[in-house]
C-alpha cells in the first residue's frame, strides 16, 4: 500500500486508505457503457477517486448510479439489468487469462510485461524495448 499511495502522490492521483475490497465488475459494466457514449475516462476517474480515495464500495448500484450521474450519464440500472455490456467484460477477462494477466495493473508491450505500479522509467523502457525492467 506504501508504494501505491507513492506512485499516487508522484501522478497528483487521489489515494485513501481502504479496509476492503470491493468486486469491481459492475463497474466494469457500466464503465464499457460509458466508453461507447465517450465518456469513459471521466467514469472511471469518478470510479477511481470512489474506490481509491474514499474506499466507497462501487458494487453496490445506487454507488454506481451516483458516479455515473456525476459524470451526466443516466440508465445505470437498465444497462447492468439487461446485461449489455456484460461480453464485452467477458471479452476483457477471457483476453486477459490469454495473456496471464493475474494482477493490476499489468502492462504488455512488445511481448514483454511489468506488473504492478510502475515508475515512468520502466514504463519507458517496457515501450520502447530498452533492457533492464
Amino acid at each position: 500500500m506504501k508504494r501505491l499511495e507513492s506512485v499516487a502522490a508522484e501522478c497528483g492521483l487521489p489515494f485513501g486508505s481502504r479496509t476492503m475490497t470491493f468486486n469491481s465488475r459492475r463497474a466494469q459494466e457500466v464503465g464499457k457503457w460509458a466508453e461507447s457514449l465517450g465518456r469513459g475516462e471521466e467514469f472511471h476517474m469518478a470510479v477511481f477517486k470512489a474506490y481509491f480515495a474514499e474506499g466507497r464500495n462501487i458494487a453496490k448500484i445506487p454507488v454506481l448510479v451516483e458516479l455515473a450521474a456525476s459524470v451526466g450519464l443516466k440508465g445505470v440500472e437498465e444497462i447492468l439489468a439487461r446485461g449489455t455490456f456484460k461480453q464485452a467484460v467477458d471479452e476483457d477477462w477471457s483476453y486477459s487469462r490469454r495473456c496471464e494477466i493475474t494482477a493490476v495493473p499489468t502492462f504488455l508491450a512488445n511481448g514483454r510485461r511489468a506488473v504492478g505500479a510502475q515508475p515512468y522509467n520502466i514504463l519507458e523502457k517496457l515501450v520502447t524495448g530498452a533492457p533492464t525492467l
